[in-house]
């Protein structure tokens, strides 16, 4: 149980070569996620979002069945304020404090985060674990792996930002079959509907993303950071918000060594040596 191993253990995370690995390890209990993973996993991302050695994440679950179905039972809990006495057990409030700093925190840590964040699915992503998915910039699934929006039959609506996220992948009229259903959706049809960039044997799952990963961690961190930041943004930006914001972080990222170092490459004509900065 959740409660006998500390939380680091749980979620436990490697360093090597830029590359941090982020691994779910609850296999027991679908790599779920008690309250205290949930919150160590945020920390986590802001943590490695900040880290100069690091330039790119992957995130995983440990086993062969599940990447994460979402939130579980034990673990540590934050304590509560008092209640004053005859208050109810629940007060209006509570429930949306709950999924703000809980869930809602963990998905915009990883859309916050300054570098790209790729998703070894390699089992049932389900409930906040689909969102999860959802939340990494790229995807990629083992054929095995399946993604379900389970809520529905818990008789609750989607959170983790869903129902933000899906549509913009998949749009609205899928994005509501999965979510008022709770059908199973196969790695291949997450391929398909754009959820997934790649799937592939579940034996070639690790090999495939740290091949994709290592491109991206000797690539230029700063100026991917600032590319997530424009992407994640232009659902809500106006064409002239979105030019402003451009013209922004271009001025920005010119600044950096790794801007130079292109420059410098490209007139030698040699492949760059990005440095993250």
């Amino acid at each position: 149980m959740a409660d006998d191993f500390p939380v680091t253990e749980l979620i436990s995370t490697a360093v090597n070569g830029g590359v941090a690995r982020i691994t779910i390890n609850r296999p027991d209990a679908g790599n779920s996620l008690t309250a205290e993973m949930r919150d160590h996993l945020a920390d986590t991302f802001d943590e490695l979002s900040a880290t100069l050695g690091v330039r790119a994440v992957i995130l995983t679950g440990a086993g062969e069945k599940h990447f994460c179905t979402g939130a579980g039972l034990g673990g540590a809990q934050k304590l509560e304020p008092a209640r004053p006495d005859g208050a109810p057990d629940r007060a209006l409030g509570d429930v949306s404090r709950l999924i703000r700093r809980g869930w809602q925190r963990l998905v915009a840590s990883m859309l916050d985060c300054e570098k790209p964040i790729v998703g070894a699915i390699n089992g049932t992503a389900a409930g906040g674990g689909a969102n999860l998915v959802l939340a990494c910039d790229l995807v990629v699934m083992a054929d095995t792996a399946r993604l379900i929006e389970v809520f529905v039959k818990r008789g609750i609506i989607p959170d983790a930002g869903g129902c933000y996220l899906l549509p913009r992948i998949v749009g609205p009229q899928r994005a509501k079959e999965l979510m008022f259903l709770g059908d199973d959706l196969s790695a291949a049809d997450c391929e398909r509907w754009g959820i997934a960039n790649r799937v592939v044997p579940a034996a070639d799952l690790d090999s495939t993303v740290d091949e994709l990963v290592a491109r991206l961690a000797a690539g230029p961190t700063k100026a991917i950071a600032m590319t997530k930041w424009l992407v994640n943004r232009s659902y809500e930006s106006s064409r002239h918000s979105a030019f402003e914001e451009e013209a922004y972080a271009q001025e920005l990222v010119t600044a950096t060594a790794d801007m130079a170092e292109g420059i410098k490459a490209f007139g030698e004509r040699r492949n760059p040596d990005f440095k993250g900065w």
